[in-house]
């Protein structure tokens, strides 16, 4: 991600930047001013999956934390950079692509004790608001579907820039993190320790470092 920087717009050499980046009086329905360049944004998206990480980290055994990835999906983006509110994504995971590294730990975790993927190979989010809370932050509402369980989330998402890379190929970079309880999804197994505690924690913080690439040229 380190090609995208915060509060501007960005661009690699000798390509020039998608556009300026000034103060635009004109806001979303939620009345917050929006950056022009966010306009130029208006359009279909899709995750560039070898610049992208769809990732997770949870404790383990009260002391460490451990962390993974998937690494198949499908995604369909739509930003509107006028009026954030008509934003939309579509993440379909299969949870068999999970990776902490770690082959043992990821039979288990695609096994009956947490994702059960010959049952449910699919974890599934799909956005139903957007709110543009100031500046380059964003709060997308979401359902996610696990283990065929659907419950709502809540997205905390960032805009990090935009950029024509070498290859004349439109990115905007995106971070999106957001915990939940994984007990909510079904995902109930765990064992107690000795001294109190379990071996992983209810609590898990899922991260999206997105780098989306155009997939509709704009009109």
């Amino acid at each position: 991600m380190g090609i995208f920087s915060r509060r501007q717009s960005a661009t690699i050499e000798p390509t020039p930047a998608v556009g300026p980046r000034t103060p635009f009086p004109e806001g979303d329905a939620t009345g917050v001013a929006l950056d022009p360049a966010l306009r130029a944004l208006t359009g279909q998206w899709t995750i560039d999956r070898p610049h992208s990480r769809i990732g997770f980290s949870v404790r383990h055994a009260m002391v460490t934390t451990v962390r993974g990835a998937f690494t198949d999906y499908d995604s369909t983006l739509y930003f509107d950079g006028a009026r954030p509110s008509r934003s939309r994504a579509e993440l379909v995971i299969r949870v068999a692509s999970v990776d902490t590294g770690v082959d043992q730990r990821d039979a288990h975790l695609i096994g009956t004790d947490f994702f059960d993927a010959h049952r449910y190979p699919e974890m599934v989010f799909r956005s139903t608001s957007t709110i543009h809370e100031g500046g380059e932050s964003f709060r997308m509402t979401g359902d996610l579907t696990i283990r065929g369980i659907t419950g709502p989330v809540e997205l905390q998402l960032d805009y990090l820039g935009s950029v024509l890379d070498p290859f004349g190929i439109e990115r905007a970079g995106f971070d999106a993190t957001t915990t939940i309880d994984r007990t909510d999804w079904g995902l109930v197994y765990n064992q107690r320790l000795e001294a109190g505690g379990a071996m992983v924690s209810e609590k898990v913080r899922l991260q999206f470092d997105i780098s989306a690439i155009r997939s509709v040229p704009p009109a």
